[in-house]
């Protein structure tokens, strides 16, 4: 199955699209978001979405297009709900999970971007690398302990190796944490 890789400027983004869809990509497959805010050159969200060409003929295999775009942090994307109807849903879950947001949403509803998955009065946005997980931050994360380390090891760390966490595990400064000793 050949892939077609694409990469788009964010003020290209739904010319391309629409390009693509003439050229045959008219299956919406989905659309996500990738979190590379923490890149030191051109950081901010890589909005990514799959097309498929649904009619490939007989002297061919199914074609795919997978098209992307880095977005700065803040800068708002126009919308594929114009071009594929079925974008609405993946926008509305891109903006909550990652706080991205979409110009020219319309899913028919006149609702507008509203909560898809979370809670009503969530706040934040849990697929972002800066969203510090609750539980994370009153427990200490289970991967954060070298080899031999124990709760009563008084074994000192490993000097050769970087202590490691997880996204979403927060500092040590940050939220409530059991004293030392004390069971979580």
């Amino acid at each position: 199955m050949p892939q077609e890789r694409l990469t788009a400027a964010p003020g290209e983004w739904l010319g391309e699209v629409r390009a693509a869809r003439e050229r045959g990509y008219t299956f919406f497959d989905w659309l996500s978001a990738v979190d590379e805010s923490d890149r030191e050159e051109d950081p901010g969200l890589d909005v990514v979405c799959h097309l498929l060409d649904p009619h490939p003929g007989p002297e061919r295999d199914l074609r795919t297009l997978l098209l992307r775009t880095r977005v700065p942090l803040g800068v708002p994307l126009p919308s594929l709900t114009g071009v594929f109807a079925g974008a609405a849903w993946h926008e509305r879950e891109t903006h909550e999970m990652f706080g991205q947001e979409f110009t020219g949403f319309d899913d028919g509803t006149g609702l507008g971007m509203r909560p898809l998955l979370l809670p009503d009065g969530f706040e934040g946005t849990p697929l972002r690398k800066s969203f510090v997980l609750a539980a994370r931050a009153t427990k200490p994360w289970p991967g954060g302990k070298e080899p031999g380390e124990g709760h009563s090891s008084t074994t000192k760390k490993s000097p050769s190796r970087r202590r490691v966490s997880a996204p979403g595990v927060p500092g040590p400064e940050w939220g409530p944490r059991p004293a030392k000793g004390e069971e979580p």
